[in-house]
């Protein structure tokens, strides 16, 4: 909504178009795979019921209740409005409502419920490929048994295709997403269509009546049965993830015109069938396919997980890079893979975990069924975040009244709880999966940002300020040669172990000092006008401060030539700035400033880190690193 204004008719018109073309493939493809296994998990998962007329038209109420509510009302009219100066996700929203004016108690509630939130779409982005593909494989099986023993190796070497690709970017391959999934929409359209008009009756479901005596009748049997309901609305998330990529009107308009439609047609379409044939509980979204048209079905259905399954890989990308640039993170190698593009990224460390868990998570449930009893109990926690960090926006950024906040975040969260609770019960069938892993991702959040605050405190134990260090140069009392020297210092005014270390053991100064502190702010991206601000802190002596925003990632050479673009006078040309780097070892003490695992996991993720002179694309034979001990 923000790229349109100021902008022709015609060419404003063709622009949205496209948006929502390309928003189609990347927003969609996660929850429009959702009809290959939803219905099926009602009536023949782990809590199925049984397939009678009753439970058919009362399971397709709670489906459509659940996407008007969870998917249209609460992410399509409610929380897309919550967007970081364009950007969406858990993250942005946690640094939305922490730029809001709340108690430093609230903060702290703020910041724990949005890096748990991230750390489950970590568990998310490993089910997703898994469930997806393999869900879509076995739809060989409904055409010959044959096919059995193949469709775990063949989804396998899906998986690992999928991720393998990475590397090579995505924009080629993005042109086709919004294609492709247009005409999985259609395809899902159609078949429901066919069905529905052999059984038209199936369309009483829209009644709310059925809903509630499905939930009447069938007591807490019927209850568990949300968890599978829950499987239609687990792209919520994902599409407020993906609205820095697009804009909130043509997410809308994708989903009111086409996806939801589509969606609603072949899950009753679905419904139509049982109704005429229970036996086929078992794949009903296979089932109701024409055997001349099962091998293209399962065709387009690999490729349209593909797709949905590349829309969750770059979203974790995504996730992964705004930890980094926010503290939560170790710095990790971050490649670019589009210059037009910000959103195209690859990182490799992340890729390769996440292909491994996958893999793994295929192996080991088999079925695409046991893998639901898996999935679905993150997304529900995350939705709950979503909700209560809503709140904290609409009250402290929307400046809503009282009783309107509580009445909106009441009715969503009376929604989260019951889905959540009902998918509370796969934890013991795989649900334990993702929360591990969550678990596992928070930790390593915490345990990072802890980590780096105490290197911090150490590295200032005995420090010499930086106005008495500048005051000895400019007396004379230290030596300088040609040249300027930028240092990096976490701490504006305070010296940099790498100052104090050449001068300890070389015993000189440049003629041309700076001290560069690199700050991420709450908000998404920061314009170059307010890039840095540098000030004069003595003579021939600078504090730079640079300011980045979590979605961007840090350049202080680009800095550097924007100062003297400014017309900043540098002791020698960019090309011959040196730069001064401290590079600490850790050495274990166990004197219990962490606990013995945080103290070796930190360990292993510092000594794994990205080096500096590459996160900050500093030249390499412009750097020199001075060494020390740190005893942690």
């Amino acid at each position: 909504m923000y790229i349109f204004m100021d902008m022709p008719a015609e060419p404003l018109k063709n622009r949205l178009a496209l948006f929502c073309l390309t928003a189609l493939g990347v927003v969609y493809g996660d929850i429009g795979t959702s009809p290959l296994y939803a219905v099926r998990e009602c009536f023949h998962g782990t809590h199925g019921i049984a397939v009678t007329e009753a439970n058919v038209l009362g399971a397709l109420s709670l489906i459509f209740w659940t996407l008007v509510i969870l998917v249209t009302l609460k992410y399509h009219v409610y929380v897309l409005r919550a967007d970081n100066k364009g950007e969406g996700g858990i993250l942005a929203m946690m640094a939305l409502a922490r730029g809001s004016r709340i108690s430093p108690g609230a903060q702290r509630v703020v910041l724990a419920l949005g890096l748990f939130g991230a750390a489950l779409l970590y568990g998310d982005g490993m089910l997703t490929p898994a469930i997806s593909v393999l869900s879509a494989i076995e739809g060989l099986e409904v055409a010959t048994p044959f096919f059995t023993p193949y469709v775990i190796p063949i989804t396998v070497i899906i998986l690992i295709g999928l991720f393998s690709i990475q590397s090579r970017g995505t924009t080629k391959v993005g042109l086709l997403f919004g294609p492709v999934i247009l005409v999985w929409f259609l395809f899902l359209a159609a078949t429901g269509i066919a069905s529905i008009s052999q059984k038209p009756s199936v369309m009483a479901a829209f009644y709310p009546g059925y809903a509630v005596n499905f939930l009447l009748t069938n007591g807490f049997r019927g209850y568990l049965v949300l968890g599978a309901v829950f499987l239609v609305a687990t792209g919520g998330e994902a599409l407020y993830a993906d609205l820095g990529h697009f804009n909130e009107r043509a997410i809308q308009i994708d989903w009111f015109l086409i996806a939801g439609p589509s969606l609603l047609l072949n899950y009753f379409g679905q419904g139509a069938l049982l109704l005429r044939n229970p036996d086929f509980a078992d794949n009903p979204f296979y089932r109701m396919v024409p055997g001349w048209a099962l091998y293209p079905a399962v065709v387009m259905a690999t490729m349209a997980t593909v797709i949905a399954s590349q829309a969750v890989i770059s979203g974790v990308f995504s996730l992964s890079r705004q930890a980094v640039q926010m503290g939560y993170l170790l710095r990790l190698r971050i490649v670019h893979m589009s210059s037009q593009q910000m959103g195209q990224i690859y990182m490799p460390a992340v890729n390769w975990i996440l292909m491994l868990a996958t893999v793994v998570l295929v192996v080991a449930f088999k079925r695409s069924t046991n893998l639901a009893s898996a999935y679905g109990i993150a997304i529900s926690v995350t939705m709950i975040i979503t909700t209560l960090l809503a709140y904290i926006v609409s009250r402290h950024v929307w400046h809503w009244r009282l009783p309107v906040a509580l009445a909106v975040t009441g009715g969503f969260l009376a929604a989260d709880l019951a889905f959540c609770g009902a998918n509370s019960v796969k934890v013991l069938d795989g649900g334990w999966f993702p929360l591990v892993a969550s678990g596992i991702v928070v930790a390593i959040f915490l345990t990072w940002e802890k980590g780096r605050a105490i290197i911090a405190e150490l590295q200032g134990v005995g420090a010499l300020p930086l106005a008495q260090i500048v005051r000895e140069a400019e007396q004379g009392g230290i030596t300088r040669v040609p040249g300027t020297a930028v240092f990096l210092c976490g701490t504006p005014g305070a010296t940099p172990s790498a100052l104090l270390h050449n001068l300890k053991h070389n015993k000189i100064l440049h003629q041309q000092n700076l001290f560069v502190s690199v700050r991420t702010e709450d908000v998404p991206r920061v314009s170059n006008g307010e890039r840095f601000k540098a000030q004069a802190i003595g003579q021939d002596f600078h504090q730079v401060a640079v300011r980045y925003g979590f979605m961007e990632d840090p350049d202080i050479p680009e800095v550097l030539s924007q100062m003297a673009a400014g017309g900043f006078d540098f002791a020698a040309s960019p090309s011959r700035i040196t730069y001064m780097l401290s590079d600490n070892t850790l050495v274990t003490t166990h004197k219990g400033r962490l606990p013995a695992w945080q103290t070796a996991l930190f360990v292993f993720l510092y000594r794994n880190a990205l080096r500096p002179t590459q996160f900050f694309h500093l030249p390499y034979n412009q750097v020199i690193e001075i060494g020390r001990q740190i005893q942690l």
